[in-house]
């Protein structure tokens, strides 16, 4: 009978560990290589042909050499990726994860706590009330009154799990015969509306956004037409399609005056936050209730990383619950920390400790540096667009999200150019639909992007024009 195989944990895992990674940083090397771009070229069926031929077959009777199975399937993996640190890949919200974040996630994986109870995570609990308290107080500001509880967050997968927990809040603040009612712009992030329906709520049509935010004067009249009906208004610092942050004090008055609850999702721009230049974009953030936090995003973590930060922790009441295994009453009483509150997920690893690294690693000096760098970058593409003979500007970034096109294209021609440079593997440009136009849209998140890449990019665009 064979040993069983080593642990990444206890005492000996760190040598397990050791000559694994190596075999895994050979084959991200080699796999990077092999793709030569931001994407694989060959489009889904050469991928999947491909990941289909390294993999094959997936459960095999009898294993094989660890070394060999993950210098194949990394290799494959990496060669089939979509890579955010290429300066041309540049569609979406992906970022390119700082490596000491993701040094400290193998950390957590490898020792593997779990933060649903804390006899199964002891310093990671504490540490994640440390950092979750800094973030909040962050976004809400310190307590008025003495004596006033501080400001708390919740540890998500992300913006879609917050802004489901920041409608289930409001939601258990009413009654059954007075059901709650959502209200978001048209340029809200597609979980808002999809959070109303996993809980139930009335529907309610999105509020029009022909200039892409919400406008203080259609939520005044949508605030009036559900008179007597609680409300919760979701806000955007940070739109998915372009950039652009709601107009925040203005529906925060609206939201006091009404006495509506206000949430913001600031899944894109709430680490602005960070950036004595860019903090005053988010000017009345404070005055959410709830605030959604993605720091998988402009904050340079590896998925995931997101938060639910609350002005009022007791709010957080109707996530409590009980279960004898986890939070008996007794150990509680006793002083041991009670977790089952902090999610409505179970078994939770540490994403915190990639968090509290970068934190203390960067400071608030370092983090700024990065998010002032890559919103600069997105006004160098702008200028090179608003120059460009051939193309279009939508308008100047507001982030770092520039949303360009082909002068007088059709529609028709810009989708086919993205799936062109997709095909190739050249390039990973967005699309956002405004004033009824489709644009090309580029996502700068990569603080080591040069102009000379920005220029490459928009060569390989002007490419495709006369094809």
């Amino acid at each position: 009978m064979t040993a069983p195989p080593p642990l990444a944990g206890g005492p000996n895992g760190p040598d397990a560990l050791r000559p694994l990674l190596d075999t895994v940083l050979t084959a991200l090397a080699e796999g990077a290589a092999q793709r030569r771009g931001p994407l694989p070229a060959g489009g889904p069926t050469r991928t999947a042909t491909r990941t289909r031929s390294a993999t094959d077959p997936v459960l095999p009777d009898t294993g094989s050499d660890p070394h060999t199975v993950l210098h194949t399937l990394v290799t494959a993996l990496t060669h089939g990726a979509a890579d955010p640190a290429h300066p041309h890949c540049a569609a979406h919200l992906h970022c390119p994860p700082l490596a000491v974040a993701t040094a400290a996630d193998l950390a957590a994986s490898a020792l593997n706590p779990s933060l649903d109870s804390w006899d199964q995570a002891p310093a990671a609990t504490a540490l994640e009330q440390l950092v979750t308290h800094t973030l909040a107080t962050e976004v809400h500001g310190h307590p008025q009154h003495p004596g006033t509880p501080r400001p708390d967050a919740l540890v998500t997968t992300g913006a879609t799990e917050a802004n489901q927990l920041a409608a289930l809040l409001a939601r258990e603040k009413t009654t059954p015969d007075r059901p709650l009612r959502l209200l978001h712009g048209a340029n809200a992030h597609h979980s808002v509306p999809r959070a109303a329906w996993l809980l139930g709520l009335p529907a309610t049509p999105p509020l029009p956004t022909p200039r892409g935010v919400l406008d203080p004067t259609t939520l005044h009249h949508a605030l009036q037409d559900h008179t007597g009906h609680p409300v919760l208004v979701t806000a955007t610092a940070g739109t998915t399609d372009a950039g652009l942050i709601d107009p925040l004090p203005a529906l925060a008055d609206l939201c006091a005056h009404h006495g509506a609850r206000l949430h913001i999702d600031a899944a894109y721009g709430g680490t602005l936050l960070f950036s004595p230049t860019h903090r005053p974009l988010l000017d009345g953030l404070d005055r959410a209730h709830t605030v959604s936090l993605d720091l998988h995003k402009l904050g340079w973590q590896p998925v995931a990383a997101g938060l639910l930060t609350l002005r009022e922790p007791t709010d957080l009441a109707p996530l409590n619950h009980q279960a004898d295994y986890l939070n008996a009453d007794d150990d509680t009483q006793a002083g041991i920390p009670d977790l089952l509150g902090r999610s409505l997920r179970t078994t939770r690893r540490p994403d915190i400790l990639k968090i509290a690294v970068t934190l203390r690693t960067l400071g608030r000096t370092g983090l700024a540096q990065l998010i002032d760098t890559v919103c600069a970058q997105a006004h160098t593409l702008a200028d090179l667009v608003t120059a460009h003979p051939r193309l279009e500007l939508h308008s100047r970034p507001t982030i770092s999200t520039v949303l360009f096109r082909p002068t007088h294209s059709e529609d028709r021609t810009v989708a086919h150019l993205r799936r062109s440079l997709l095909h190739e593997g050249t390039a990973v440009l967005g699309r956002a639909h405004l004033d009824g136009r489709l644009w090309l849209k580029a996502t700068l998140l990569n603080p080591h992007t040069t102009t000379a890449d920005l220029t490459a990019l928009l060569t390989l665009v002007e490419g495709h024009l006369d094809r």
